[in-house]
């Protein structure tokens, strides 16, 4: 590459006579254009000036025009894809189906199971000689009731086919998670469309239909989809901070740096580009095949390396270090580390999880350690038995038993059920969610939206309509309430009005005609300029002619619309040779560079301030107390004489003349005050935060319900903000922002850093009985920082700028507030499914544990055999997660608080429930273990002799215990004590489906399950009584319900969530990563890429400088920007150590992502 670009001009005299071969009719080859895109700047503008003449030399050599684009022509643009290929990236290969498997067969206690089976099956195929099992002494009391001897391995064979069973599921649960997710990452990109000119017409079409030589128009807010040169551009900044790593915005003109690359985000202004590169051949294609490949080459490389010479071989080593190993390193620490972002849910859960995986591991090792003593001091103390070496086998087939027991008790013990209950509950939910308007990009941004205690909110947009309308203008000294008779108005300043519209808007914004007879015109583009738009059509007019007379090529200089500015601009040429200027703004701001106003005869008439507050009190406070937004338009001449010094712009925008204020009505969407006050009842406070100004925001805010009179709120706009929240030398101070934000309602005329600042105080304060989890929604694209920083981000899908999206975790495909309370309900509905699932699942291992425990330790044998073990396991995680986790949300989720941060997973009610239950199953299992056989007159399963077949005895136990699981399944329905557990069961059919399910099966593995399952078939008498100790749980859950909570005062909660000083380093981490963490999940993956693409650069140009061996010195200059971040390039004593140290912090903090 470095030589392509390098090559001499000459060198392309001779390119252009073969060009039209080689590029199949087209002036410009692939590599050419790779290779011009790779440069930047003043390096970039000379090559084009050198090879084109110009951009519209390119243009013509790519055969598109940069006025009308191209034809559309169907053949033409498959040629195109054949030539420079199509603009897509080709993704990761998923994981196999298999490759789940082996990632579900790791779980360790899975593996200690298979060791234990297959010994197991190893040692009953070993018979012992038969005469001397007398002499081994018939030590068979508890441990070996199977009939060892033809049935031996059927348990083995029974244990590892459970964990085929476990394995499948998991593995197929995961697959079908990969794949959702696929079928989503498909759906955002199909949704994402670009602007483009194509015959004359702006249409939008697919990013991945782009092809090299379409011109596309870019604006602010743009994600580019592909590499481009600018051929006119309007005051465009770009952030290239994911290519380069430099935070600060670049300024692209034709005449400085036309350069654009893929991946990158317009900032500021609008534009068109020619698109040079796409897909695999653009920026971020570049970046994505050589990460793609690296990881496949790594291996060839390293053999190569071997093979080659001692010169070259030293060649390859830095390369090696630098580029494959060190962060192939990285990123399998990264990968087998835990991920920084734990959700709450996800850490209050691996805290419990180890508890009681510690809890199990104690509880088996101890019943391994009492059975084997018991054993050794029966036989060989109380028998007084010698140990025989030809008995060892024997007395090993014990010890596996004792081994297998111990297993199943811990397999009992440990909650793994508790990850696929999670990752169950939110694929449900997320699948559901999309239904409801939500499109969740981050798994478990679906949970924290359930703790959410603050929603801070848009108003354009979100709860207002976005379908804005002029209804009251200021024009020529009188105030219209409705639109004005154009015949009233002054013809001067009428056609002022219409030229300063049509011209001071982006050309890409128009008002078209209704698709349906009878509908509202379509509105496209900016909404704000569509009002105005509608404006002029509305005073019978027409923008589009004067359009046509002044095309957008024309325009002498634009200062576009951002959050600092607030207003946008517009100069054009008059014909005398002097320049008019256009200006269209916030009223408040721009009516304070007014210095003249235009009278009802079109004629001048000085401004002075006194005349401005006037102003403000008579038209501009009524307009907005009705709720509107005032727009101030206003122009200025500059006579012929000298050119002003157009980048001295608080000079240029002053002494303006306005011409009119309009205010615009953006209505608020009607079912917005409901689900407002749904969120309040649901104990979640919503915020407004705006750049509108502070009465229109207040008025919007009363109609929604944001605001009640008679409440104490505040209201402030953003400069008092600052104010309060600032102490003198301007730093912001927590304990000033704790004053201000619990009765902050709305917050006008904000800028997005008042919203970072706003959403960051609010979600770090520790004021009040629990910290506050945040939701933000955005649309533009300042609104990316706060979003970042938000528990939970919503972006507007269908007024969202792309910059939006990417920053967001839940995307709005409605762009409606009451999207959020479903997401709100849904949120909560996870976490009650989890919390459902522990009360179940916790009730099961206690009693389960304590059973295995004391059987083993009195009876010397589990009264429930590992098959019967893992059977209940199977119940008791798979299907239980499955049933409870897909609850169905109610309306009742949102009468109750928010849970918080810090709020513990198991409640003092559930504990109550599981200890109560556990009471009642553990007495009843008891009361059968040794009192069974004189209730139901049959033999006792107890102490059995060798080779006896299954008892009833412990059949009996067996189904009474999985009887009264499956009644206490319903009662964990309900977690907050309430009486009806069976309200609603039948609008979850999975729930019914799996109880029944469960129960068939039962039926079928105690009648028909035999030697493998330790059962013998019970009769109906004994089914009935079973059936009915277990419908007693359903009783004694109402006797539970009855015991209130307030009177056990010695229970405890479990399953809190990290502790305070254990918050408080990764937040202070956290915080001074807060910059770097925006820009790096500004793309998740591809900030690795974009990282990468950095510092393989800098490798292949220091490994090509090598080559000619000159001095490293240019690869290193043209590299700056990568290195001049990197504190650690101290010491450039040799060209390796430069690789080095340029490559390790960006592998660091490129894999973190």
């Amino acid at each position: 590459m470095g030589d392509v670009a390098n090559s001499s001009v000459g060198h392309h005299a001779k390119n252009q006579q073969h060009g039209a071969n080689r590029a199949g009719g087209f002036g410009c080859t692939l590599p050419e254009l790779r290779s011009l895109m790779e440069l930047r700047g003043a390096e970039a503008l000379q090559k084009v000036q050198e090879t084109y003449g110009d951009v519209s030399g390119l243009c013509k050599r790519l055969k598109t025009s940069p006025t009308e684009g191209l034809s559309d022509n169907v053949t033409d643009l498959e040629k195109r894809r054949q030539i420079y290929g199509q603009n897509f990236i080709p993704p990761k290969k998923p994981k196999t189906f298999l490759q789940l498997v082996w990632e579900a067969l790791q779980d360790v206690t899975l593996i200690i199971l298979e060791i234990a089976a297959i010994i197991s099956l190893g040692l009953s195929f070993y018979a012992p000689p038969g005469e001397q099992s007398d002499a081994c002494g018939n030590v068979s009391a508890g441990a070996e009731d199977e009939g060892e001897a033809e049935a031996g391995w059927i348990e083995g064979a029974a244990i590892l086919l459970s964990v085929i069973c476990v394995v499948l599921v998991t593995a197929f649960n995961d697959w079908s998670k990969e794949k959702q997710f696929r079928g989503l990452q498909s759906r955002i990109e199909q949704e994402q469309k670009f602007q483009v000119i194509r015959k004359g017409q702006v249409i939008q079409v697919p990013v991945a239909e782009l092809v090299v030589g379409d011109i596309a128009q870019i604006k602010y807010g743009d994600l580019l989809p592909a590499d481009g040169v600018l051929i006119q551009g309007n005051d465009l900044k770009i952030d290239e901070s994911s290519l380069t790593g430099e935070s600060d915005h670049v300024r692209k003109a034709v005449d400085k740096d036309p350069m654009l690359l893929s991946g990158t985000h317009v900032m500021e202004g609008s534009g068109r580009m020619v698109v040079t590169a796409v897909g695999v051949n653009s920026q971020t294609g570049i970046i994505f095949t050589l990460l793609g490949a690296s990881g496949e080459e790594e291996e060839k490389k390293e053999k190569k390396a071997k093979k080659q010479d001692g010169a070259v071989a030293m060649e390859m080593q830095p390369l090696k270090s630098a580029e494959g190993g060190e962060m192939e390193e990285r990123e399998k620490k990264k990968a087998n580390g835990p991920k920084k972002e734990k959700s709450v849910l996800q850490g209050k859960l691996t805290k419990l999880a180890v508890q009681i995986g510690k809890a199990g591991l104690v509880m088996s090792a101890f019943t391994v350690v009492i059975l084997v003593i018991y054993f050794v001091i029966h036989n060989f103390v109380i028998g007084g038995r010698a140990w025989l070496s030809n008995c060892t086998p024997v007395y090993v087939q014990y010890f596996v038993k004792f081994f297998i027991i111990g297993v199943t008790v811990l397999v009992v013990a440990v909650p793994e059920g508790l990850p696929l209950a999670v990752t169950i509950s939110l694929a449900y939910s997320v699948k559901k969610m999309m239904k409801d308007n939500n499109l969740v990009r981050h798994l478990d941004a679906c949970e924290t939206m359930g703790n959410a205690t603050a929603i801070c909110s848009d108003k354009t947009g979100t709860l207002t309509t976005n379908r804005m309308t002029v209804v009251q203008s200021y024009v020529g000294d009188t105030h219209y309430k409705e639109i004005p008779d154009p015949n009233n108005l002054n013809p001067k300043t009428l056609d002022l009005l219409v030229h300063a519209i049509s011209i001071n808007s982006a050309y890409t914004t128009k008002v078209l005609p209704p698709e349906k007879e009878g509908a509202l015109p379509r509105q496209v583009g900016n909404k704000t300029e569509c009002a105005l738009l509608g404006f002029v059509l509305d005073l019978k007019q027409d923008f589009q002619p004067v359009r046509d007379q002044i095309p957008e090529q024309k325009l002498y200089k634009v200062y576009t619309f951002n959050s600092v500015r607030k207003s946008m601009s517009t100069v054009i040429c008059m014909p005398d040779g002097g320049f008019r200027l256009f200006s269209k703004g916030a009223s408040e701001i721009l009516l304070k560079k007014c210095t003249n106003i235009l009278n009802s005869n079109g004629e001048l008439r000085s401004f002075r301030p006194r005349d401005r507050d006037e102003m403000v009190k008579k038209v501009i406070e009524p307009m907005a107390c009705d709720g509107l937004r005032t727009i101030c338009i206003a122009y200025r001449d500059f006579s012929a004489g000298q050119e002003p010094e157009w980048d001295n712009e608080t000079e240029i925008v002053g002494e303006l003349t306005c011409v009119a204020v309009v205010g615009i009505e953006d209505p608020v969407r009607p079912e917005v005050p409901e689900a407002i006050r749904k969120c309040q009842r649901a104990g979640i406070t919503v915020r407004m935060v705006t750049g509108d100004n502070i009465n229109t925001a207040r008025a919007i805010a009363a109609k929604c319900g944001i605001i009640q009179p008679g409440e104490d709120f505040l209201c402030l706009e953003g400069k008092e903000f600052n104010r309060r929240i600032r102490n003198e030398k301007g730093e912001i101070e927590q304990d000033r922002l704790d004053k201000v934000w619990p009765k902050l309602r709305v917050l006008a005329r904000s800028s997005p850093t008042d919203k970072h600042t706003l959403v960051k105080g609010i979600i770090d304060s520790t004021i009040g009985e629990q910290r506050q989890v945040v939701a933000v929604t955005g649309d533009g694209t300042n609104d990316g920082p706060a979003l970042k920083k938000a528990d939970v981000g919503f972006a507007m899908g269908i007024a969202g700028t792309d910059v939006a999206k990417e920053a967001s975790d839940i995307i709005l495909t409605d762009d409606n507030f009451s999207s959020i309370v479903k997401a709100v309900m849904w949120g909560r509905n996870v976490y009650d499914s989890i919390s459902k699932f522990l009360q179940f699942q916790l009730t099961v291992n206690v009693v389960a544990v304590i059973v295995a425990f004391t059987g083993a330790c009195i009876t010397q044998d589990s009264p429930l055999k590992a098959v019967q073990m893992l059977w209940v396991n199977l119940i008791m995680d798979t299907f239980a997660s499955l049933a409870l986790a897909t609850e169905p949300p109610t309306e009742s989720l949102l009468l109750r608080k928010p849970y918080g941060r810090d709020k513990p997973l198991i409640s003092r009610t559930m504990m109550k429930n599981i200890l109560g239950h556990a009471i009642y199953q553990l007495t009843v299992i008891f009361t059968l273990l040794f009192a069974g056989e004189v209730m139901f007159d049959i033999d006792s399963g107890r102490n059995a002799p060798l080779h006896s077949p299954p008892s009833e005895h412990y059949t009996i136990i067996f189904n009474t215990f999985v009887l009264m699981q499956l009644c206490n399944e319903i009662n964990a329905r309900k977690i907050h004590g309430e009486r009806n557990v069976f309200e609603g069961i039948f609008s979850n059919p999975i729930f019914c489906s799996i109880v029944l399910g469960t129960f068939g099966i039962q039926i079928v593995i105690v009648q028909f399950g035999g030697k493998p399952f330790s059962c013998a078939p019970l009769t109906i008498e004994q089914w009935l009584w079973c059936l009915f100790i277990g419908i007693g749980e359903l009783v004694w859950g109402q006797v539970i319900a009855t015991i209130p909570t307030s009177q056990l005062k010695f229970l405890k909660e479990a399953g809190h969530g990290p502790g305070k000083d254990e918050i408080t380093d990764e937040e202070m981490a956290e915080d001074e990563e807060e910059i770097d963490h925006a820009e790096r999940e500004l793309r998740r993956g591809q900030i690795l890429w974009f990282r990468g693409l950095n510092r393989i650069q800098t490798q292949m140009e220091v490994v090509s400088t090598f080559k000619r061996s000159g001095s490293f010195q240019g690869a290193v200059r043209r590299r700056s920007s990568v290195l001049s971040q990197l504190h650690d390039v101290t010491n450039i004593s040799t060209p390796t150590h430069v690789i080095l140290s340029a490559a390790n912090p960006t592998s660091a903090a490129g894999s973190e992502s």
